[in-house]
């Protein structure tokens, strides 16, 4: 189950909006991905670790881009390839910086496709190969997958349901990537909780000032940048009610007017929306306009809470466990039997969000050999403790996981069968075992 290393990138940016929009998108793309506000944090962070590519805002709040530049050449000598951020202004200063030896510049506002495919070309690496894994292998993932190929040829709008954290986001992109295997058409996610409603208006539809011929006044919005690929629409239930209106008549036309302007754009795009909302309960309530939920919800998708779907705990936790070797150039380190366990009894309300943040301070915090569950949570759960744990109830335990990550390591038709041969066992003797500890069979014979 291990993960292919992947490319690792370094961000340098101080804007908040800018920079968690960069550093999502590169995640999504299969791209590792540490991100720093300040140069003095990158100073100190980057000579420490490995990086295949570094993207640098030239203004940044401590020190410019160009002396963190001077310093890094220094100190890390040989830099890996370098990528300036910069305004129209600054040009001549980012052409003084190729001379010093950094790789080339990107001017604001930047096209998110042409930047990933600079970052491709110079990683020598598609690292989008790595955002097609799968999203799981607990039957309830892999329906999911399978309908995602149904829907990769359509361009239908979907609403994506599930609990925070579930990673909603994550299958929004993969159903873009099944329509849009060789990455260049671009996806755009948009978290409609995050503004009021007179920034959200201007994020979805963009922005002008009428009278003026100065191109720097304009600014386009999602749907504009999304234009040929996805518009993804996050927490749709926050959208204000006043708001509902313009954005329902965008979707149904494919035409926006940007604020202060005059003239419809057209654009042709695919809409995905995601809430950890009810709609419909929202709707019978007036809080959400009836006919944007129709329209928005022409197939719906629905991401089960990782409580749900046990089979995926410990496949995901070896990933991040993987991400984090890949990060320090080390082996991955295992899960001690006592943290596998926890892990599959706690309910992870914050989900597979919950998961990784576990798995990274495990890591960071964890002695050297198996990690303990002391090292994933910072209290662990009250209903966690073993002492009055006999022998039997410890060895079902163990049998359980166990026979899991077997049956989560032979997918597709015939599982049972090629399962229960690696365990050498029959096949009505592995139902036998999955029935009486509680193992779902998830269809598959």
């Amino acid at each position: 189950m291990s993960a292919a290393v992947r490319p690792r990138l370094c961000l340098i940016e101080d804007d908040e909006i800018v920079g968690e929009a960069l550093a999502d998108r590169f995640e999504l793309e299969g791209y590792a991905c540490d991100w720093f506000r300040t140069g003095e944090e990158a100073l100190l962070e980057m000579p420490r670790r490995h990086y295949d590519l570094v993207l640098s805002d030239i203004h940044l709040p401590d020190l410019s881009g160009e002396a963190l530049y001077e310093t890094l050449s220094r100190k890390m000598a040989p830099l890996p390839p370098y990528l300036f951020i910069t305004g129209y202004g600054e040009i001549d200063q980012a052409v003084r910086l190729l001379k010093l030896g950094a790789t080339d510049y990107i001017t604001k506002p930047f096209d998110i496709v042409t930047l990933l495919q600079k970052i491709r070309s110079l990683t020598g690496a598609i690292a989008a190969e790595g955002a097609a894994a799968q999203l799981g292998v607990s039957p309830s993932m892999r329906q999911l997958e399978a309908t995602l190929v149904k829907l990769g040829s359509t361009s239908g709008n979907v609403l994506i349901t599930g609990e925070q954290g579930v990673g909603k986001e994550r299958l929004a992109f993969a159903l873009h990537r099944q329509r849009y295997k060789d990455g260049s058409r671009p996806f755009i996610a948009l978290n409609c909780g995050a503004f009021a409603e007179a920034a959200l208006q201007a994020e979805l539809f963009g922005r002008e000032r009428p009278g003026s011929g100065d191109l720097g006044r304009l600014r386009k919005g999602a749907f504009e940048l999304a234009d040929g690929g996805t518009l993804f629409l996050d927490e749709i239930g926050d959208v204000p009610p006043a708001l509902q209106g313009r954005l329902l008549r965008a979707i149904q036309e494919r035409m926006v007017l940007r604020m202060g302007g005059e003239k419809r754009v057209p654009v042709d795009l695919r809409i995905v929306c995601a809430t950890q909302q009810d709609l419909k309960q929202m709707v019978e309530r007036g809080e959400f306009r009836e006919e944007l939920y129709y329209y928005i919800n022409v197939v719906r998708l629905h991401v089960p809470p990782l409580r749900e779907r046990k089979e995926d705990i410990l496949w995901l936790a070896q990933r991040f466990l993987d991400e984090q070797a890949a990060q320090r150039r080390t082996k991955a380190k295992p899960l001690s039997t006592r943290a596998e366990r926890l892990m599959l009894d706690y309910p992870w309300p914050g989900n597979v969000r919950e998961l990784k943040s576990a798995i990274e301070r495990a890591c960071l915090l964890g002695a050297p050999g198996a990690l303990q569950p002391e090292t994933l949570f910072e209290e662990l759960p009250p209903a966690f403790d073993t002492t009055n744990e006999t022998l039997d109830e410890h060895l079902k335990i163990f049998e359980r996981q166990y026979i899991m990550r077997v049956l989560a390591s032979h997918e597709g038709h015939g599982r049972i069968t090629r399962a229960a041969a690696t365990l050498g066992i029959s096949r009505k003797n592995l139902w036998e075992r999955m029935k009486r500890l509680g193992i779902p069979a998830g269809g598959e014979a």
